[in-house]
């Protein structure tokens, strides 16, 4: 059988999606040998040949990520915490700056302490990225999780019934509008953590071919201003959380006072804060539904 150095391999590989304009060839190129050759990216270092079957597979999905397929459609998964979903065309690709969403969930469940079961909602779950990370790192806790549009329900479901096969506790899924009045009345004022990364790009942004082209849009766009999805959700949250009970919104960059606004603005919530992305910039607002309020 006739094998080739991997080094050149990926070489090439760099060459072609530098030359597409993927942002990040190399990470991309590593990722899709890795998935070629069924191994963990730090793991490429350990195999200096391939086959030429290997090689060609290669060829291919490099190929498709040059004409700026998601790396993440082309691998099937995207990571969450600890757990990796399956993602692929009519659901949202969850983004690595989620991740601190996520960590800050973590953070105030356990400073919730472990007496009482803890009910956690995640609105607009797309994958079921947060729910089913949550579910994971908390298999004590009740997590619900709520999306509009059938195409990424599905995908949320798939992920659900495989975490569940994997030994992680189930969590419930809701088909439904984060704007809906009547939606999860039976939780009202009993959940302890709300989470949500909705749709929040203002309609005029200009998107990398990957989100622009295969990202589905009613997960992407909150109106123009990209607050259309929030300002509705705000009275939502406000209903479901539990005095003193805590939820964390996700918004685009150039909205983090506007978000925060709302919430400040609605008068049942305090501590309302802002927090920055990795890179510097305003990523999401955490806030707290007041002990004692004026306004539901």
């Amino acid at each position: 059988m006739t094998r080739v150095p991997l080094r050149s391999a990926l070489a090439e590989a760099v060459e072609v999606l530098a030359r597409a304009g993927v942002p990040s060839p190399r990470v991309d190129a590593e990722y899709l040998a890795a998935h070629v050759l069924g191994v963990e990216r730090p793991r490429l270092a350990l195999i200096p040949l391939v086959t030429e079957e290997q090689s060609a597979e290669l060829r291919a999905l490099v190929a498709r990520r040059a004409e700026r397929v998601p790396l993440q459609h082309l691998t099937g998964t995207a990571a969450m915490g600890e757990i990796e979903l399956s993602v692929g065309p009519g659901v949202f690709v969850p983004r690595p700056e989620t991740e601190l969403l996520f960590a800050w969930a973590l953070a105030r469940l356990e400073v919730l302490g472990r007496e009482h079961r803890p009910v956690v909602v995640d609105l607009c779950t797309g994958s079921g990225a947060l729910a089913l990370a949550v579910a994971h790192a908390r298999p004590d806790a009740d997590v619900h999780a709520v999306e509009l549009d059938p195409a990424a329900l599905a995908w949320t479901a798939r992920n659900a019934e495989a975490r569940v096969a994997e030994g992680d506790t189930a969590i419930r899924l809701h088909a439904g509008d984060v704007t809906d009045p009547a939606l999860l009345a039976a939780l009202n004022g009993r959940v302890d953590v709300v989470v949500s990364n909705p749709p929040y790009i203002p309609a005029d942004a200009v998107l990398d071919p990957e989100v622009a082209d295969h990202d589905p849009h009613v997960a992407l766009f909150g109106g123009a201003d990209g607050l259309s999805v929030i300002r509705p959700m705000v009275g939502t949250i406000a209903r479901l959380l539990r005095p003193g009970g805590v939820a964390a919104v996700e918004h685009d960059d150039s909205n983090g006072s506007g978000a925060a606004g709302l919430f400040a603005a609605h008068g049942g919530f305090d501590e309302v804060v802002e927090h920055p992305d990795l890179a510097g910039k305003p990523r999401f607002v955490s806030v707290r539904r007041k002990i004692t309020s004026d306004s539901e």
